[in-house]
């Protein structure tokens, strides 16, 4: 047999993490909105910088072969509640997901970051 095996399952080290993922998700949304105010012109570009962020340090831990998924959503804050859910085909034993929030006074922000792996 040579040295091409087929992996069908992730090793542990190569794992999704998602207590690890989830304080990637917190320093940077924390560092990124802790002072600014809601500006609906910006949320579009704030939203879209924010999961390209989240994606290239997670994607820098090395969860190999796993596609990753990163979803943001920031809106006003003004008291209100918001409801989510999100519908996929899932591996039980690869895939993961981890959300995190963050709220000041002028605005909140929702990140869920799913790791799926590819066989």
């Amino acid at each position: 047999m040579g040295s091409d095996t087929l992996t069908i399952r992730p090793n542990n080290a190569h794992r999704f993490k998602p207590a690890i993922v989830k304080e990637c998700i917190h320093e940077i949304v924390k560092e990124r909105l802790s002072g600014v105010q809601y500006q609906q012109e910006n949320v579009k570009d704030l939203s879209n910088s924010l999961a390209v962020s989240i994606k290239d340090r997670v994607k820098s831990l090395g969860f190999d072969r796993y596609k990753l998924v990163v979803h943001v959503v920031i809106g006003e804050q003004r008291g209100q509640g918001v409801k989510m859910s999100f519908r996929c085909l899932w591996d039980a034993d690869t895939d993961n997901h981890v959300d995190d929030v963050f709220m000041n006074d002028s605005l909140f922000c929702c990140v869920t970051v799913f790791g799926g792996y590819y066989y």
